[in-house]
């Protein structure tokens, strides 16, 4: 059974930087396509961006330029660095692969 798991998260002020990570369990990340999903409480989870297996990247609309995903094959993970972040953002982030995901981090934009 693969577990995926996130870190990262935390509160921050608008404004700030968070940098989530994700791994898996028994050193199957490398081979998967790979995404970032997150969801604010009341609405639908919803694309961030994603990442394939060969390190191409796309990103939705409202993270273009603020959000840049990763990954290092060295160490088996990949990474979602979030700047400029916005009240906006705030919501739980999870992590994908394949028919896996991650429990989720928090993610809170707040003064």
């Amino acid at each position: 059974q693969v577990q995926l798991v996130e870190s990262g998260g935390g509160l921050v002020q608008p404004g700030g930087s968070l940098r989530l990570s994700c791994a898996a369990s028994g050193g199957v990340l490398n081979i998967m396509n790979m995404g970032w999903y997150r969801q604010a409480p009341g609405k639908e989870r919803e694309f961030v961006a994603s990442i394939t297996r060969f390190g191409s990247t796309n990103y939705a609309d409202s993270v273009k330029g603020r959000f840049t995903a990763s990954r290092v094959m060295a160490k088996n993970v990949i990474f979602l660095q979030m700047n400029s972040l916005k009240s906006e953002d705030t919501a739980v982030y999870y992590c994908q692969g394949e028919q896996y995901w991650g429990q989720g981090t928090q993610v809170t934009v707040s003064s």
